[in-house]
């Protein structure tokens, strides 16, 4: 493969469908809850009756316009919605509602690390059903399908890229971008395992050097970041070793096997005319007003770069603050310990290593746990006062986690607290110099690394709770005499 690399250039491009977190349909009342039972949430619109016309959802506008604003895009004074002609064996009524010349969202941009991602539009649309291979043999031996139309309607915004990136990472690193703002602001659960949230990979190769671009395949509906990886890898040798044996790229649309983890012809490419778009009799033109735009741009939430800043503002390293805004719930949670005037730095630091490993082992979010922001806000504020010692603040944390129990009540029965008096540890640092006199000799003799042996000793004596700082300065004046 790094022959190849060595030789052309990927082109890749990504169409990205958010489903949208709204109670209803795009067109229709019902609800399009995730896991309900088959052809439960359907009505005549979804299933196409003669007759029945489309409502439009003003919830699936107002997220639409949220999303172009948080991806820089223009907002029109005006869209509309067409018919996009095509045979949706999962889509009764033979066609589907979407938008072509005239999308909500026009042009934006999404930062990477390295540069920024053109977005070309993004367009409302609705989604087509579910069919359900099951694969068994029928009277006359053939397998069948079935169809579940819960997810028909279900409003989706299409996010088109420009052909800006240049690598699998770098389309890796756009979507985890793009599901991250979606999720901040409250459009899309970005859930893709659940299907919330899908990428259609559209790439081409071309000669390093060539400015024109190759021949383009879609890849449909990858819905892992790791499968996205893995797809885009496998494609562009694929297109390579074509092009290497004389041969042509053919436009069309292919499907990745995850398991076999290659991807294998689905049908021709089409283009834009091949659907006969044409617009849709039953919705009239949407006017979108400057005053309705101001009025959700007031309600943006804060963004996860913005996040990002704010925390390295406080403190965090650029790692730190990345970390934590990849997984919002835990930042979410971060938010609320930072009004409890907590010091940022050490609160990521038990967040990122104690807390996440706790969480991870029980399988656990933040908001299921047993550690409520106040409870660790006092064990901060403990540590802060010199109450408790790091050491002893991260054995405490876990058994919060596991109890619940109140961080000052554990510190009271279990005896925990800093021994910071004179009088308490000169004896334990001298009893600990006269019985160690070999130890002494050599220290004192130039081996200065000796001193962390008594450190060592003396908060096994005193069972970690020995205040540092005063321990130090004990036993330094006891070695020096």
């Amino acid at each position: 493969m790094s022959d190849y690399k060595d030789k052309y250039e990927m082109v890749i491009g990504l169409e990205v469908h958010a489903q949208l977190k709204t109670n209803t349909k795009i067109f229709a009342r019902e609800g399009c809850e995730f896991g309900r039972d088959p052809n439960t949430e359907t009505s005549t619109v979804t299933l196409g009756m003669p007759g029945v016309l489309p409502v439009l959802n003003k919830e699936c506008v107002n997220m639409a316009i949220l999303t172009g604003l948080a991806l820089h895009s223009e907002i029109p004074n005006r869209c509309k919605f067409d018919r996009k002609q095509y045979f949706y064996p999962d889509l009764p009524k033979g066609y589907q509602i979407s938008q072509y010349d005239e999308p909500i969202c026009q042009g934006g941009w999404i930062q990477i690390s390295n540069k920024k991602i053109g977005i070309t539009r993004a367009h409302l649309e609705e989604d087509a059903g579910k069919l359900v291979h099951a694969g068994a043999a029928g009277l006359y031996g053939s397998s069948y399908s079935l169809v579940d139309l819960n997810r028909a309607g279900t409003p989706l915004l299409e996010i088109v890229s420009e052909p800006d990136m240049r690598s699998s990472e770098e389309a890796r690193e756009y979507v985890e971008n793009l599901r991250s703002i979606l999720r901040y602001i409250g459009v899309c659960d970005g859930n893709l395992e659940e299907g919330s949230m899908r990428a259609d990979c559209n790439i081409s190769i071309r000669p390093i050097g060539q400015k024109e671009f190759g021949t383009r395949a879609e890849i449909k509906n990858v819905n892992s970041f790791r499968s996205l990886v893995r797809a885009i890898e496998y494609e562009f040798v694929r297109q390579a070793e074509i092009l290497e044996e004389g041969g042509k790229v053919v436009q069309e649309t292919r499907l990745w096997d995850d398991n076999a983890g290659i991807t294998s012809s689905m049908r021709g490419k089409e283009d834009a005319h091949d659907y006969r778009y044409f617009p849709e009799p039953d919705l009239m033109p949407l006017e979108i007003s400057r005053e309705w735009v101001e009025e959700i741009r007031a309600k943006m939430p804060e963004l996860p770069n913005e996040k990002m800043e704010r925390y390295m503002s406080k403190g965090l390293s650029e790692y730190d603050a990345s970390v934590l805004v990849a997984q919002m719930d835990m930042a979410m949670y971060f938010d609320e310990l930072l009004k409890q005037d907590v010091d940022a730095k050490t609160a990521s630091n038990f967040l990122m290593g104690e807390v996440a490993a706790f969480l991870k082992e029980e399988k656990l979010t933040i908001a299921e746990s047993k550690l409520t922001v106040e409870n660790f806000a006092k064990l901060l504020g403990l540590l802060k006062k010199g109450t408790i010692s790091n050491n002893i603040a991260k054995a405490l944390i876990v058994d919060i986690l596991n109890t619940g129990k109140d961080a000052q009540v554990l510190v009271e029965e279990k005896g925990l607290s800093v021994i910071s008096d004179e009088s308490s540890i000169l004896p334990i640092i001298q009893k600990i110099v006269a019985s160690n006199p070999e130890q002494v000799a050599a220290y004192k003799g130039g081996k200065d690394k000796l001193f962390g042996f008594f450190v060592g000793q003396a908060m096994k004596e005193t069972k970690g709770r020995a205040n540092p700082q005063m321990l130090n300065k004990l036993l330094k004046e006891e070695l020096d005499k």
